[in-house]
């Protein structure tokens, strides 16, 4: 692929994804997980490295905010659970959804990716934060709610 291909195809990635968010503002509230999962398909599905963010709502899970939080390698990336409480209190959400990604396009969720949520939603249950759903992004979304997981 080209430098030129590249930049077409991010140019692509990024007014779809300026799309989803309008549609998002204009319905006002996050209530179809389709949508989350349709946005996260084109932000970070397919990004060479690993990346986690949230979806920052409010108590009627209106989107108030998406967040790329963290940046990481290939097949891992840090995430203090301090800085992702900061996020929500600096927002004022009163309910997250959880993203990240797996360059190797498997949406697996590994045992690190369960445990990471249990601690996420221990420490902002303490800030009256609740955590919707933590979504991962291969090839396909995988949903650890949907799992009984999150």
């Amino acid at each position: 692929m080209t430098d030129t291909q590249a930049q077409h195809e991010a140019d692509i990635l990024g007014e779809a994804e300026a799309i989803l968010h309008r549609r998002w503002t204009r319905q006002g509230t996050l209530s179809d997980p389709k949508a989350a999962r349709d946005w996260l398909r084109v932000h970070c599905a397919s990004m060479v490295a690993e990346i986690f963010g949230v979806i920052l709502l409010d108590n009627k899970h209106r989107v108030l905010q998406t967040r790329e939080l963290f940046r990481g390698t290939l097949d891992g990336c840090s995430v203090p659970p301090r800085e992702v409480v900061r996020a929500v209190i600096a927002c004022n959400a009163a309910a997250v959804i959880l993203y990240h990604n797996h360059p190797s396009g498997i949406s697996e969720p590994s045992g690190a990716d369960v445990a990471l949520t249990q601690v996420l939603k221990q420490a902002l249950d303490l800030v009256g934060c609740r955590v919707l759903d933590h979504l991962v992004a291969g090839e396909t979304i995988t949903s650890l709610a949907a799992r009984g997981l999150c």
